[in-house]
């Protein structure tokens, strides 16, 4: 193993990322991303390609003029035009794409090797006639042969700043990746060619892995821990097809189980994660590492009780290290650690046998396949204990108007603390415009605090006719919870989801 201190993060969420089927964003939108990666610490961001388009150029010059500490990048082919078009956007760095895998030699640019090798190098050279940095990534490296790309990467390291090999299709696994970045970083021969005389460089060497095969991750580490000493990522893994190797689990992993710094700031990471999963509308599987919703939320009884008496018996790390927060959900697995847990935070006294009514009552909820949100929780125990809630916020009335050539509008009349309210609020659709017209009537009130983080919705049955279950997630300060709401209407269950949410938060 190669003793790699520290490495550089190079986050091509802004190109790579961007590159996710139906993903777009604005030149505003780059420019609030790149100013989040900067505060995270990502060393280098690859900001996109300036050649695609004008909305793009803008984008990226103005990522460049923002004055972040970070290196900014354009993503280039072997073209003047494309390296022309980077060049007028003020960027440090062209990354020039070097396809190096026969096939793609042959059948895309219909070149030879060194055809191919003679117009990297001419191309690299052109970049830094202008001053410019210059990483090499070779497309397909996975599938090259790896005698050519080695003596590639060896005339290539006196012309440019970084080589990069690239996982494209992510059909590398650890084994494959140690031996090949043995090979490349430490100036020995190629394995299985003794023979094979190339010099020594002393370039840097990065890692770009893709996730076809969920060993993005995986290959990306073990590159580090053979010698590649910076790593291509995106925030959450975005990317073409599986996606590319995540930010947050690359870092995380490289920090706390091989002890590889980085500059990353790793309470910023979920916060990071959270922002580019807004803007690119990109949900997370709850169920994804370190970020997902799940990933430091119990239900499990026995998991409960033991992460109580000790957080480490079930957790690998501490969530505050990323900026996350354990969770405790209600569902069939509750047990009576996590209902007494949640009085005691809702300051609620209840004794042993109401205690167990109000668990019993979330295992029935449970089997029955229903998600026990927090405001179904509520409602329990205020059941149980015969506690009297007047509800803070009524919908007394709702009209919304939208169809092919009609702006969505939404009137919306509530009752709160017993004053009538009657507000109207326009969207790109009948929720948004329903959500903009509550978000008015609470406007200038104790509750207009509130922030809507997560909204889902599930048809019950099925057909036209269906039933429409809407959670929420939505947060007032430090406190989040989740809420529901039912109905054939899918507005009207929006409404009761937050109206039920913003109810128990208030009381």
């Amino acid at each position: 193993m190669v003793e790699i201190k520290a490495v550089k993060v190079l986050d091509t969420t802004l190109r790579d990322g961007e590159q996710t089927p139906g993903v777009s964003l604005t030149p505003e939108q780059k420019l609030q991303i790149a100013k989040q990666l900067d505060v995270l610490g990502v060393d280098v961001i690859e900001a996109g390609t300036a050649v695609i388009s004008e909305g793009e150029q803008r984008a990226i010059k103005a990522i460049a003029n923002e004055g972040l500490r970070a290196e900014i990048g354009s993503f280039a082919r072997l073209l003047k035009g494309d390296i022309d078009a980077a060049i007028k956007c003020d960027v440090d760095t062209v990354n020039l794409v070097a396809p190096v895998s026969d096939n793609h030699i042959k059948k895309k640019l219909k070149m030879d090797r060194e055809t191919l090798k003679a117009r990297t190098i001419e191309m690299a050279e052109y970049v830094k006639e202008h001053g410019l940095n210059v990483e090499i990534s070779s497309e397909d490296a996975s599938r090259a042969d790896q005698a050519f790309l080695r003596s590639f990467f060896s005339d290539l390291s006196t012309v440019v700043d970084r080589l990069c090999f690239c996982d494209t299709v992510g059909v590398l696994y650890p084994e494959r990746t140690r031996e090949i970045f043995q090979a490349l970083c430490t100036c020995g021969a190629l394995p299985h060619d003794p023979a094979s005389p190339v010099r020594a460089f002393n370039t840097p060497v990065s890692v770009h892995c893709h996730n076809d095969f969920g060993l993005a991750t995986a290959n990306t580490v073990t590159a580090v821990s053979a010698g590649a000493t910076v790593v291509h990522v995106t925030v959450n893994g975005l990317g073409e097809r599986a996606g590319n190797a995540s930010l947050e689990e690359v870092v995380t992993a490289l920090e706390l189980l091989y002890g590889v710094k980085t500059a990353i700031v790793k309470e910023k990471l979920y916060e990071t994660s959270r922002l580019v999963r807004n803007l690119t509308k990109m949900p997370l599987a709850p169920n994804k590492p370190l970020m997902g919703d799940n990933a430091f939320t119990h239900e499990s009884g026995m998991h409960v009780h033991g992460t109580l008496a000790d957080p480490s018996l079930y957790e690998p790390i501490d969530p505050g290290l990323l900026g996350r927060k354990r969770r405790f959900a209600f569902g069939k697995h509750t047990g009576r650690a996590s209902v007494k847990m949640a009085l005691d935070e809702m300051g609620i006294v209840a004794d042993e046998n109401q205690t167990m009514k109000i668990v019993t009552k979330v295992k029935e909820l449970g089997d029955k396949g229903k998600l026990v949100t927090d405001s179904d929780f509520q409602a329990i125990v205020e059941d149980v204990l015969s506690i009297e809630k007047e509800e803070k916020i009524k919908l007394v009335d709702l009209s919304v108007v939208c169809g092919k050539r009609v702006y969505p509008t939404a009137s919306i009349r509530l009752e709160i603390d017993g004053e009538d309210v009657v507000e109207a609020g326009v969207g790109v659709g009948p929720v948004d415009a329903a959500i903009n017209a509550l978000r008015k009537a609470l406007a200038g009130r104790e509750m207009n605090d509130i922030r809507l983080e997560e909204y889902h919705v599930d048809a019950i049955t099925g057909g036209t006719d269906a039933l429409v279950n809407v959670i929420v997630r939505i947060s007032r300060g430090d406190k989040t919870i989740t809420a529901s709401g039912v109905s054939e209407d899918i507005v009207i269950a929006s409404l009761y989801a937050l109206l039920n949410g913003v109810n128990r938060l208030y009381r």
